[in-house]
């Protein structure tokens, strides 16, 4: 019986724990890894190469949706679910595959972006993919379509038809996809054999719902208590109470964005005025606040300041944060909850977001920690100070000259509209550049943080300990970085040093720019000219007609008994790359993406589709002949290019192609 009583014991506790939809006392902090049409900067091969940077900093990174979409897209009109249908607007599946365990070896866990709410179609009203995964065939019918969707347009439709709806709708609809009915057994087995691929098979850590307003919470409770996701949030838009009765009734399985905290730093920033930090919200405190629930939901509240739908874009009317990113930033860093950075603001503020996780991992800031409000005056600036497992944090915002501090704070990071302090106490040297990546010198204030009076701080820059002989300097001592180092800085108190820390400084790689040229034959097809639709990389390669479907070519090139259109493309660097869409006429027929190209390429258009987009065959390897290529685009020229189909500047020892013929430089 005791043997037995304990099992009981141990098996609700299991329980007990898988159903806490994010964890208390943590640490971490999140990266939205996307921002809304981020195809080139979001590609998986381009995020995979900074996964050293980012296992630094992040501990989850949330990807976009990651599943073919039927063309280029966010994911968010979602059309197939199971492996064989991956490769996105974002890379193939083996880009993903191999993304996601790479971020798994560093330490970072992969949220995917969960759209379940609603799906695309195939082809009408009501027909969804076929999809077989581990020898199950998955196919959602009419009948798992809310019976009410899109205000009973589609129930007109099916019934003019001859098709069967579902259930009423359990949440708010949507029109332009067709909600699901989460009531039916079919949509549930479908929904949880996907998540659990996600997890066991794709390798996720958790989930980020797409709008959980859309179907009762009690869904996610099912899903979640069956796949048993390590980390869960919805988005869940709207006053704090209608969040915190979501979440309950997740049964807490499931965290949700913060949403009032973040309209309280867009009103705070956007006017100005940062007593908002610690006003209500049209009647709602963020979750995070002490002032709501006594902070009780601290827990399962993801915080942040901007995301894909918030942010300013072209083609939609959004609420963005208008100014004083870094304030913003500053403040949601210092705060409980866990913090989820958005990728345009880490791409554009990178150093600065770096040096503020420092500071909140050196104070150990937990989600479920306290804060206090000290000062806010004349809309001027607003000081807290959050209570962290290691120290505490102190974080003004606004015009940081008009507050001072008590003397037990110790300046360790300042910025436009932000400072932030640590506690004496902390006993640890301090270092405000962040590690990185810099372009000539840079300058370093090392700061020691203590209460002992006179305290000195030692360091060194090859990367070795200091000790009681290292050079020696004063707090507030401003340093210079050059060059490729590793700086460590330690606390030197009565001959022995403590509170080291370290930071590595690299300089850029040399930017090498190459030449490539885009080849492409369209005999099979029979198509009379060729619009390059491209994009990708650092940004720089659309076409010079900016609207699709891009540029135009008329003219051909003979090459190896076939002519080719051709574009020629700069690519500027390691990481930089293009992506392209062939068309004829005004955009159709087209083919299907074609990412990722770094080097000069020979495709031909395929009969063979992939749904309506025409598929390319890559036959770059029965043209590599270079000096036919260049014969008929180089001669009487001096171009100079590598085996490669590069063009190059400077030649060392090699062979190279110069006016059509190999030279070999000695």
């Amino acid at each position: 019986m005791k043997k037995l009583f304990s099992l009981i014991v141990s098996t609700l506790a299991t329980l007990s724990l898988s159903a806490q939809g994010w964890p208390a006392q943590y640490e971490g902090v999140m990266l939205q890894g996307f921002y809304w049409d981020s195809f080139s900067q979001s590609q998986w091969v381009k995020l995979e190469k900074q996964a050293d940077e980012l296992s630094q900093y992040f501990s989850l990174v949330w990807l976009p949706q990651s599943a073919d979409c039927g063309g280029t897209s966010m994911g968010y009109d979602d059309l197939y679910w199971f492996p064989g249908h991956y490769n996105s607007s974002f890379g193939s599946e083996a880009e993903l595959r191999s993304l996601i365990q790479t971020f798994k070896s560093k330490g970072i866990g992969t949220i995917a972006d969960v759209v379940i709410n609603h799906r695309k179609n195939v082809s009408n009203w009501v027909d969804f993919p076929k999809e077989t995964y581990n020898g199950v065939t998955y196919e959602l019918k009419s009948t798992d379509i809310c019976g009410n969707d899109d205000g009973g347009a589609t129930k007109q439709w099916a019934t003019q038809n001859g098709y069967t709806l579902g259930n009423n709708d359990t949440g708010e609809g949507w029109d332009g996809m067709r909600d699901l009915d989460h009531k039916s057994e079919n949509v549930q087995t479908n929904v949880k054999a996907y998540l659990k691929m996600l997890l066991n098979d794709l390798g996720y850590t958790g989930f980020r719902y797409d709008m959980v307003k859309g179907y009762s919470a009690s869904y996610t409770k099912m899903y979640n208590e069956d796949a048993q996701p390590q980390f869960s949030v919805g988005e869940c838009w709207d006053g704090t109470n209608t969040i915190k009765n979501w979440i309950e009734g997740t049964g807490k399985t499931s965290a949700a964005f913060d949403f009032q905290f973040r309209y309280t730093v867009r009103n705070a920033a956007n006017n100005g005025d940062w007593r908002k930090l610690i006003q209500q919200n049209d009647g709602n405190w963020p979750l995070i606040s002490s002032s709501y629930n006594n902070g009780a939901y601290k827990q399962w509240a993801v915080t942040f300041v901007e995301n894909h739908d918030t942010e300013k874009r072209s083609n939609a009317a959004q609420d963005p944060l208008k100014k004083d990113t870094l304030a913003a930033n500053a403040y949601l860093l210092a705060m409980p909850g866990t913090p989820c950075v958005f990728f345009t603001h880490w791409i554009d503020c990178k150093q600065s977001i770096k040096a503020m996780i420092d500071v909140r991992r050196a104070a150990g800031i937990q989600n479920t920690g306290n804060y206090n409000m000290l000062q806010a005056n004349n809309a001027k600036y607003a000081a807290f100070s959050s209570q962290g497992s290691k120290s505490n944090l102190l974080v003004v915002v606004g015009q940081t000259n008009m507050y001072t501090p008590e003397a037990s704070w110790i300046k360790v990071l300042e910025g436009h509209h932000f400072a932030y302090y640590l506690d004496q106490n902390a006993n640890t040297a301090w270092v405000d550049l962040a590690s990185g990546e810099y372009e000539g010198t840079q300058k370093a204030t090392l700061t020691a943080v203590t209460a002992t009076a006179g305290a000195q701080l030692v360091y060194t820059t090859d990367g070795s300990t200091p000790t009681a002989n290292s050079t020696k300097v004063a707090s507030g001592t401003k340093i210079d970085i050059t060059g490729n180092m590793t700086l460590k800085v330690g606390l030197l108190i009565g001959g022995a040093v403590s509170g080291i820390v370290t930071r590595t400084y690299t300089e850029p790689a040399p930017v090498v720019k190459t030449t490539i040229n885009i080849y492409v034959n369209t005999d099979k097809v029979g198509w009379t000219a060729v619009n390059f639709w491209s994009w990708g990389g650092d940004d720089s390669h659309s076409p010079v007609n900016k609207n699709w479907p891009g540029d135009k070519v008329s003219t051909t090139t003979a090459i190896g008994g076939k002519q080719w259109y051709a574009k020629e493309f700069t690519i500027n660097g390691s990481d930089d790359f293009v992506n392209l869409v062939f068309s004829t006429g005004s955009g159709s027929p087209q083919t299907v993406d074609i990412n990722n190209v770094t080097t000069t390429k020979f495709y031909e258009v395929s009969t063979q589709k992939d749904g309506d987009k025409h598929l390319v065959t890559d036959v770059t390897g029965s043209y590599t002949d270079i000096r036919e290529v260049r014969g008929n685009m180089a001669d009487g020229s001096n171009d100079i290019y590598d085996l490669q189909g590069r063009k190059v500047t400077q030649m060392q020892r090699g062979i190279y192609i110069i006016n059509g013929k190999k030279v070999v430089i000695k």
